[in-house]
């Protein structure tokens, strides 16, 4: 699917900084992910500054020196943006924001704002703004700040501004627990709708696999491609695919749709919003719902981008994720993606565990889908069934849904022969021979 017309928007310099606070630590991967994620959202890194530190100033986070340099940057850059590695407390933006001149953004509030850009469906707006919300309650006192100092500066009338400070803070504080006491309210109604559509997926008998990775993995082009051939309408109605775009976070919605394979077996595909590293708690607990479809899944695919360098890492960052979402021990295939940009041959399968494809290429997807019937179908047998021609709606039900394998007919009724499942073989026991 293309992207909506928008109007382009100017791009603006921006000052990465960073603190390294042990070796094991992979910097070189965490700002390689925090510059990518600077320019989506329109953000021009011109500069990086590391410090290594034990443990960060409580103060400006920072050391005195590296503030300083920040200071000098900010000038000779001639940009008024620092955005930080990590996620700070108020008071440590409020203090570097003083040193420097300029203002600073922390990584949880520069994802924070990529998802609210983001953000396309009602569910996904109000998750967005409950956890910005969530983020930006304890960080009143900062955007006070200025106003309180301007107020208690006045002659005489010191004691008496800061209480009329006081008391504005407190109203911003009781209007965002209320907007987001609201928030929550509504989310619940939706989420109800949501789980009652989950729980009679979870009834039914067709499977269901999710997608889940590193955001920009290859994980929507993947459901495009299955639902291009195997879906109902996608080939000709763009409508019916999820949105793709190579940058990071492209759609944050839960996409579920029922494919049906050559020989009429069935599942259900979604595409889950994509992980980062250091993914912000806010935005984890607000997405919780959505991403629970990873939950109830009967199997995950984990798609990777196996061109980037830091495979690895990312491969971590979507298993620390799934587990602070509680999934674990979850059966999983996964999916090294992008092979061909990383020149190597695909598709090539590693057991029944995992399989190296192009998303785009056909013979990769064949392989992928043979590996997910193995895996979702492994129960299924073949056998015959003697149904007798009074009952001939049961044929007609069993042919509807299962490839047939053969057929023939008597005085009495028909023999078919098809690959049932141990659920089916139960339902269908009497005509089994």
């Amino acid at each position: 699917m293309e992207e909506k017309n928008q109007t382009a928007q100017p791009v603006r310099k921006v000052l990465l900084a960073a603190l390294k606070q042990n070796q094991k630590q992979n910097l070189d991967y965490e700002l390689e992910e925090l510059s990518n994620l600077a320019r989506a959202n329109r953000l021009e890194p011109v500069e990086t500054f590391i410090q290594s530190l034990e443990r960060p100033n409580p103060a400006t986070y920072f050391g005195k020196g590296k503030v300083e340099e920040l200071r000098i940057a900010v000038n000779t850059y001639e940009t008024d943006l620092i955005v930080t590695n990590d996620e700070l407390s108020p008071s440590q933006i409020r203090n570097l924001e003083k040193a420097t001149q300029a203002t600073v953004v922390d990584r949880t509030g520069l994802i924070l704002d990529i998802f609210a850009k983001r953000a396309q469906t009602k569910v996904a707006k109000l998750q967005v703004q409950l956890a910005r919300l969530e983020y930006q309650l304890p960080r009143l006192r900062t955007s006070m700040s200025v106003s309180l100092d301007q107020q208690t500066g006045a002659g005489g009338a010191g004691f008496t501004s800061r209480g009329a400070g006081e008391t504005k803070l407190e109203q911003s504080r009781r209007r965002l627990t209320s907007e987001m006491v609201a928030i929550k309210k509504e989310l619940a109604a939706l989420q109800k709708d949501s789980q009652t559509q989950g729980k009679k997926r979870q009834e039914s008998a067709i499977p269901t696999v999710a997608l889940v990775g590193y955001t920009n993995a290859g994980k929507s082009t993947l459901m495009n491609q299955f639902l291009v051939r195997f879906g109902q309408g996608a080939e000709s109605d763009q409508s019916k695919q999820v949105f793709e775009k190579d940058m990071l976070f492209a759609t944050l919605n839960t996409t579920i749709r029922q494919l049906t394979l050559s020989d009429k077996s069935k599942f259900l595909l979604s595409d889950t919003v994509g992980f980062v590293s250091k993914l912000p708690h806010h935005l984890v607990a607000a997405f919780e719902s959505t991403l629970q479809e990873a939950a109830t899944a009967d199997l995950l695919l984990q798609v990777v981008d196996i061109s980037d360098e830091h495979y690895a890492d990312m491969m971590k960052t979507t298993e620390e994720t799934l587990a602070r979402l509680g999934i674990k021990d979850k059966p999983m295939i996964t999916v090294y993606n992008k092979a061909d940009k990383a020149d190597m041959a695909f598709p090539m399968l590693d057991g029944d565990a995992a399989i190296t494809i192009s998303a785009r290429d056909r013979k990769s997807q064949d392989a992928l889908l043979e590996l997910i019937e193995s895996r979702l179908f492994a129960d299924r047998k073949k056998v015959t069934l003697a149904i007798p021609f009074a009952d001939s709606a049961v044929t007609a039900n069993i042919l509807d849904e299962h490839e047939l394998l053969a057929q023939e007919f008597n005085e009495s009724g028909s023999l078919i022969t098809v690959k049932l499942s141990s659920e089916e073989i139960a339902r269908y026991r009497q005509y089994i021979q």
